[in-house]
Formats: C-alpha cells, structure tokens, sequence
C-alpha cells in the first residue's frame, strides 16, 4: 500500500484518511488481512500509535491516534463521554427525509442489547436513468449522518432499518442495488466516509476539527449522480 495520508499530526496526537477496506488493526473476524492502519502508521512515522477509535473496515474517513498512553487515556474518556462530534457522509438508496433521528436499539455481538441513536440530514437528492426491478429509474440521496452512539456498524444497520440502506453495505445493504452497481459500474466500495471529527485537544485544550476528502470512488459516484452540495 502507498504512505497513509497524514491529515493531522502533533506531538501528541496524528490523524490519518483511512482508505475503504483497511481494517485498524488486527481482527480475528479478518484473518486473511495482511495491513493494518496501526502497523502501517508506526511504520510510516517510525513511531507507536494507539488507536482512539475505530472505523469500519470498509468506512473511508478521519481516524485519530494518540501517541503515547496518556494522550490515548484522555482521548478515549472523551469518546466515551460523547463529547466528540463525529460527521459521515453517505450515499443510500431511495429519497431519504430531510431531518431524521433514528433511535433504534442493536444488539452486540454477545447478545447485549445497547441503545443507539443517529442524527441524520439529507444534503441532496438524485434521479438518475438506471432501471432496477419493476421501476424504470433509481433514486439516492447524499445524506449526512451524526452518531450520538457509537455502536458496531451503527450508521450502516440504522440506514438499513429507515430502508435507506448505504449503497456497497454487505451485509447490512440491498444486495440487488450492490449488484447493480457491481454490473453497471464495476462499484465494490461501500459508499460511508468519516468526513469530520471534532474534539478538545487533550493537552492545549483547543477546539479542533479535523476533516478528510472521501475517496476517489465515492467522488466517482458523486458526480455520477450529479450531486453539488459538496466541495469535493
């Protein structure tokens, strides 16, 4: 893999833009992963990194590291206090409503049942000329979604649930519109990226907010749609 793009570094802390499809670390539920976001950091700036938080496997987007225990420490207890600002972008099928706040419990993978609550707004909606099942045209929206939890494939399973499922989401989306978009498009990547993360800096005590371009792909498909919300 080519260097991680550094979009935030310090003494303290460095924040990288995650491609799709790089697990954080190492996972017994991907054994067959050779990369990691943790090892190829170290590498690249030839020292440890603690992971604050996670990101999905196949989410693009911001992911903060601290640098020695104390910063991780301080940053974890701020994520686990809510008072991070998380913003994803996503593209999901059909005319999602304008405001809408999900509130819909999920299950750990242990049976545990957690309340989960996401925020979500829609920049923009599009009709584009691709005929799927009975209909003769396919409708998406740009939507921007807001976790005030942060549970294990939250934004995914609660897109799903609202029946706006993410587009690429296996095996939370609609696999006919995956398929479509693998045959039509040749689109493997699942359109969910980490576009902002906002927090206090754990030793000055500033505001910071860090962002990251979403990936080629979900550019691709972007002006496929024709969006123009987004400075991309």
């Amino acid at each position: 893999m080519n260097q991680l793009e550094i979009i935030y570094q310090d003494s303290y802390l460095v924040a990288i833009n995650k491609p799709h499809d790089l697990l954080v670390h190492q996972s017994p539920i991907a054994r067959n992963a050779e990369e990691f976001a943790v090892q190829l950091l170290r590498d690249q700036i030839n020292q440890k990194v603690y992971p604050v938080h996670r990101l999905d496997r196949k989410t693009s987007g911001v992911l903060l590291f601290a640098l020695d225990k104390d910063t991780n420490r301080a940053m974890v207890q701020q994520f686990t206090n809510k008072t991070t600002e998380k913003k994803y972008w996503a593209i999901v099928r059909g005319f999602a409503p304008d405001v809408l706040t999900i509130d819909y419990a999920l299950y750990r993978e242990d049976g545990v049942l957690q309340d989960a609550v996401t925020h979500i707004k829609t920049l923009e909606t599009a009709e584009i000329d691709l005929p799927f099942g009975k209909h003769l045209t396919s409708r998406y929206s740009l939507i921007e979604a807001e976790p005030e939890t942060g549970r294990m494939h939250q934004i995914r399973k609660h897109m799903a649930h609202v029946l706006h499922p993410i587009i690429g989401d296996r095996p939370h989306g609609c696999n006919k519109q995956n398929k479509l978009w693998l045959e039509k498009f040749n689109m493997k990547s699942m359109l969910l990226h980490a576009h902002s993360l906002t927090f206090e800096h754990p030793v000055t005590k500033e505001k910071v907010t860090l962002k990251a371009k979403p990936s080629n792909v979900f550019a691709t498909v972007y002006n496929l749609l024709n969006f123009k919300a987004l400075d991309l």
